[in-house]
């Protein structure tokens, strides 16, 4: 039985490196946003926390905090676009992701579809062999049965 050769193998090996390669820079991605919504909570905190002006504090403690309660504040603004910076990219590259696996996909069910009608080929080949290896030990027997019939008559 022959051996099954995918003439587009090296195709659908550039389609997984690519695949891959996307899946890397998706998760850099997904990763550096994951770092920016820790750093936006960390900031929400931070405002929670100081937010809070007693009465107890001198005026001067309580410019202080004002100015870095303004400051956490811009912090914030910044840190939500750029999280919205992100999101949009992490978008953008799932979306090529999705295109690498549909390629890659494509390249694949061609293969199985190729490979299965080879299957059935060979199937239909060594299936044919067999026939023919019956039907000669058939007329074989048929005439080893004939012969010993007209010695022995």
């Amino acid at each position: 039985m022959q051996q099954y050769h995918f003439r587009l193998q090296k195709l659908l090996d550039i389609r997984l490196q690519k695949e891959d390669e996307s899946k890397r820079i998706f998760k850099e991605a997904q990763s550096e946003k994951l770092k920016v919504e820790k750093k936006l909570n960390e900031l929400k905190d931070n405002y929670i926390k100081y937010r809070t002006i007693s009465n107890k504090e001198s005026v001067i403690e309580q410019k202080i905090r004002h100015v870095y309660l303004n400051a956490i504040n811009y912090s914030i603004n910044e840190a939500h676009e750029e999280l919205a910076k992100k999101q949009k990219v992490l978008e953008e590259k799932r979306d090529e992701l999705k295109q690498k696996q549909i390629e890659r996909k494509t390249v694949e069910t061609l293969k199985e579809k190729q490979k299965a009608t080879f299957l059935k080929e060979q199937n239909f080949i060594e299936q044919k062999a067999n026939d023919e290896f019956a039907l000669y030990g058939f007329i074989r027997n048929l005439k080893n049965l004939k012969g010993g019939e007209m010695n022995g008559d």
